[in-house]
């Protein structure tokens, strides 16, 4: 080997850092210990490396109808985009980058995934776009996300940049107290929407999904504002120490209802469907203590509800509840909703109904997109037909079996 050549010999392994590593890596490295307030112009500043310019880092708001700009030095800050009508919207509910030719380049739409949960998406402009910058600005928006996610459990900036409106103390509980709206795994996805988004009180869900069971709870605590929000929150509380400790759907009720009774007496009570769903087999199993049947749809259509027995709501004492279960299809999709989707009233005073509620899902299933698009224009396709009324809390909660085994996603070199 010519002297000065670094290049590995027979069996060595090629440590060298290429253009790529490098910028991710001084990325990551700055990201470390960097204040909140200064990720933005950092992120500007690496775009800037690969050529890029006119930085935008635009957020989801609350009521998940735009996409916000964040504010920061060396970024584009620009009008809030529609969600359902414009370039990064497209992107977004694609969760795949979008390319639009302009007269000064490609502006690049880059989704921001944690995970499979869409924190908003990047815009950027370039010259040119060739297959070496699709993968590497595809990466460097996966780890723009994840820095996004991290600061922002110890900023409140982020917050700010999000809403629209003001928010009421009980949907800042809320807020804080709810997982992702979405999250997709090959096997299983799950979507939901919570209205009014700067209003919600009573209304709440959580999920988990440990080794091949997915754990899924939908709840509403009866009344209003801060009391709704506070029983809210000691159930959910109540329900994921039950869930952590492994306790049975039948046990859970009897755990979370005492947890209720303890804390607010025997006159005070919260609707609540707890489920199970093993994504190897699709046994879905579920318990239901007052809440609405879920609704099963396969083939984009809804083909029945899901009864079973029910007991009383959690905080009243009644009978353990009785297990239900359904073995589910590949593709099947589940809907879990509260009362306040289908007891507002329309403008002549009529509730909205169930009806009217497999209608819009039957209209919404096939949307382009898959779960996350689905559950995103179900909410807001209920919203225009309430005619923009919520006057009670309205969550959707929607779950996706797939099927199959997470077994090939072992890494591998691109």
């Amino acid at each position: 080997m010519p002297e000065g050549d670094q290049r590995p010999g027979k069996g060595e392994v090629d440590r060298s850092e290429g253009f790529g590593e490098r910028l991710l890596g001084k990325l990551l490295d700055r990201a470390h210990e960097m204040p909140p307030q200064l990720i933005a112009p950092l992120i500007a500043e690496e775009v800037a490396g690969v050529g890029g310019r006119d930085v935008s880092i635009l957020l989801q708001d609350y009521a998940r109808e735009l996409l916000v700009p964040l504010p920061g030095r060396g970024l584009l800050i620009g009008d809030p985009e529609e969600i359902g009508d414009s370039p990064a919207g497209t992107a977004f509910l694609r969760a795949s980058a979008l390319e639009v030719e302009q007269s000064d380049g490609v502006r690049m739409y880059l989704p921001l995934l944690d995970g499979s949960d869409e924190v908003g998406v990047m815009a950027l402009t370039l010259d040119t776009v060739d297959e070496d910058d699709r993968r590497l600005l595809r990466r460097l928006a996966g780890l723009v996300a994840d820095m996004l996610v991290t600061k922002h459990a110890y900023t409140d900036q982020f917050f700010q940049a999000r809403r629209r409106e003001a928010m009421s103390v009980a949907a800042e509980m809320q807020w804080s107290l709810l997982p992702p709206l979405t999250m997709s795994v090959p096997q299983v996805a799950v979507g939901a929407a919570v209205e009014p988004a700067y209003g919600i009180a009573g209304d709440s869900f959580d999920y988990a999904l440990n080794d091949n069971i997915l754990h899924a709870a939908v709840i509403d605590a009866m009344g209003h504002g801060l009391d709704a929000a506070t029983m809210a929150t000691v159930a959910i509380g109540a329900y994921r120490h039950a869930r952590r400790a492994d306790i049975g759907l039948d046990r859970m009720y009897a755990f979370m209802d005492r947890a209720i009774t303890e804390q607010f007496g025997i006159d005070h009570f919260v609707t609540a469907q707890m489920v199970t769903l093993d994504v190897t087999t699709g046994l879905l199993r579920w318990v239901n203590a007052g809440h609405p049947p879920p609704l099963l749809i396969r083939g984009n259509r809804v083909i029945e509800h899901l009864e079973g027995p029910t007991t009383l709501p959690v905080g009243l004492g009644g009978e353990p509840p009785a297990v239900s279960e359904i073995r589910l299809r590949r593709g099947d999709r589940v809907l879990c909703y509260t009362d306040g989707v289908v007891e507002e009233r329309d403008a002549e005073g009529e509730p909205f109904g169930e009806e009217r509620l497999i209608d819009c899902v039957n209209r919404c299933a096939d949307v382009e997109g898959g779960l996350r698009a689905g559950a995103l224009r179900l909410s807001a396709a209920l919203k225009q037909q309430r005619g923009g009324r919520t006057s009670d809390d309205a969550t959707l909660f929607m779950i996706e079996w797939r099927g199959g085994t997470a077994g090939h996603l072992a890494f591998s070199p691109e």
